[in-house]
């Protein structure tokens, strides 16, 4: 097993690169660029009209960085469906560092004080590479990811890159993108400037945006 520091993981982000285990007990990682590259654009956000109607019902206290390594766990924990998991315990030490250094952070849905669900991402410049998400609840995932692209927005990202494609997040209005031009938009995005913490009115102003009004009936 090789060296692997913090500042050599944010080196690979910004070089279009990141790490996976093959599973949850190999030590080793596995560094992937795929050549199609999966980014959910942050004025592309699709909120359907159910989940617009549960996020007005607001069911989750949600909340941000206040439970980083909980996040990473639950997203690493055995799911029917997903048993095994390619977060190992390097890559949560690795991550939970970073987040120590202020470079990643995490959404948190609570309902009764408890994990319902969330995500938990790399922030670098103005570029946000979300890295997993996990629901216990129906749509917390979904609500999760509402309120990081709310905040997203409101702190001046440009990039939200997603890895992958999956049917959950095309749903959501990820599209893939080829490699080279990947890179592109984030050479810009790393020398760009944005805050993971802008001030609560700018956050609630694009949950309302991404809310819309109450639906008509007709």
């Amino acid at each position: 097993m090789y060296p692997l520091t913090p500042e050599m993981l944010l080196s690979a982000y910004c070089q279009g690169a990141f790490p996976m285990g093959r599973d949850r007990d190999d030590p080793d990682l596995v560094w992937l660029s795929p050549e199609m590259r999966g980014i959910l654009p942050l004025s592309g956000l699709h909120v359907s009209r159910s989940l617009k109607k549960t996020l007005r019902k607001a069911p989750f206290d949600v909340t941000a960085d206040t439970d980083f390594p909980g996040v990473v766990a639950a997203c690493a924990a055995p799911a029917p469906g997903r048993e095994d998991t390619w977060i190992t315990p390097r890559i949560a030490d690795l991550y939970t560092r970073l987040h120590a250094m202020g470079f990643a952070h995490a959404i948190e849905c609570r309902s009764g004080g408890e994990l319902a669900g969330g995500l938990y991402g790399i922030s670098i410049g103005a570029a946000f590479f979300g890295e997993s998400m996990f629901s216990r609840r129906t749509d917390a995932s979904k609500i999760a990811l509402v309120h990081l692209v709310a905040r997203l927005r409101a702190g001046g990202y440009t990039l939200l890159d997603t890895q992958f494609i999956t049917p959950h997040l095309a749903t959501l209005g990820a599209v893939e993108i080829p490699r080279p031009l990947y890179l592109r938009r984030l050479a810009l995005a790393i020398r760009g400037e944005a805050d993971f913490h802008p001030p609560p009115h700018r956050i609630a102003a694009e949950l309302a945006l991404l809310r819309g009004a109450a639906d008509r009936p007709g």
